[in-house]
């Protein structure tokens, strides 16, 4: 299962959701930060969720507008959530973030536009972890296991801005660029 699948597997087994609010929850806990679902891939996983029969689609009137296709989780969907999560928690995964590709590929390029690229990349991240502070901060208190995906995605900010940082002291003093 693609973490895509569990990702949007997960929101549909915390309360039966419909498509826009699979969408809404994913921009209110940022879990763009740490998952690969796209706004517009959210209604092709539904499907095949519910194709594999992990889900089940069912049109329920609302309120305000017309009907919805909320999802509900099946008995197998259940099972497959567990080992999904399971999985997730016990093998770390080798995700490979473009910054490894342009590392591995530095000789190619002139020191010091490769020294302002790594600036601009360490400036994204600190503008990215602000980001992340005031979000989780404006969605306090939060579950436990959704402060926990906070704290966690905070920490790698924070790891990956001291070495970025410190990996460009070493590259500014290795060629003089200080």
């Amino acid at each position: 299962m693609t973490n895509a699948e569990l990702a949007i597997l997960t929101l549909v087994a915390e309360q039966p959701r419909h498509g826009y609010e699979i969408e809404q929850v994913i921009q209110e806990r940022g879990m763009r930060e740490w998952t690969e679902v796209g706004f517009s891939s959210i209604y092709y996983l539904l499907k095949k969720l519910e194709r594999d029969g992990l889900i089940e689609g069912r049109l329920e009137e609302t309120q305000r507008g017309p009907a919805r296709k909320v999802y509900h989780l099946t008995p197998a969907g259940g099972e497959a959530l567990q080992r999904g999560v399971l999985e997730a928690l016990s093998l770390p995964q080798h995700c490979y973030p473009s910054l490894m590709l342009g590392l591995g590929s530095l000789p190619a390029v002139p020191v010091p536009q490769a020294l302002d690229a790594l600036r601009k990349y360490h400036a994204t991240l600190i503008e990215r972890q602000a980001q992340l502070q005031e979000t989780w901060r404006s969605q306090q208190p939060l579950p436990y296991f959704v402060d926990a995906i906070f704290t966690y995605s905070l920490a790698l900010l924070e790891t990956e801005i001291k070495w970025v940082g410190d990996f460009i002291t070493r590259l500014e003093e290795e060629h003089g660029q200080v």
